[in-house]
């Protein structure tokens, strides 16, 4: 079995089981996520591999971190690898703190000529990205900011955010700290 075939079972297995555990019928989680009903049976099957985009949308729709449906970063298993047009995250790292707060740690690869939206993560979500390469603009849609190579922005990811290379290839560790509990 190939990698990526063992990836998106492994996936697959994720998003069912978060759909089953919190009682979805596949109809209803669909509709929540933008997605197409068969979309979302074909993803659940493992017959497709599912882009950043779609799993963001999941995750949202289910109100998880990401790396809620993703294989375990410190598993056997190849490190979690999504793209989506413009950019690609990989899963270094995922725990829950002490506090309750999920730390998510990706490695992110933007490519030139892609702008990537994010919707509004859960309340409290902060977002810290430290830029390893090019030049990027990130940050919430209405306030992003410019960096270079070895400067960092920290922001609230609980509101639409956006990433864009604007060199050829832009490189940068990114750490998401979710409340399991927004209300606390």
């Amino acid at each position: 079995m190939s990698s990526s075939s063992t990836f998106s079972l492994l996936v697959a297995e994720r998003v069912k089981a978060a759909r089953l555990a919190q009682g979805h019928s596949l109809s209803h989680l669909a509709k929540q996520a933008g997605l197409g009903k068969g979309s979302l049976s074909e993803l659940e099957a493992g017959r497709r591999n599912p882009t950043l985009a779609t799993l963001y949308s999941l995750a949202d729709a289910l109100g998880v971190p990401l790396s809620h449906l993703l294989p375990d970063a410190g598993s056997q298993q190849p490190r979690a690898e999504v793209a989506s047009p413009g950019i690609r995250a990989t899963l270094l790292h995922s725990t829950v703190t002490a506090e309750q707060i999920v730390e998510e740690v990706f490695l992110l690869t933007l490519t030139a000529g892609e702008k990537r939206f994010s919707t509004a993560h859960p309340a409290g979500t902060t977002e810290h990205l430290y830029l390893t390469s090019g030049h990027a603009e990130v940050g919430p849609t209405a306030a992003t900011q410019t960096l270079h190579a070895g400067e960092s922005v920290t922001f609230q990811a609980d509101t639409e955010h956006s990433y864009e290379a604007l060199s050829t290839t832009a490189r940068a560790v990114l750490t998401i700290l979710t409340p399991l509990d927004p209300s606390a």
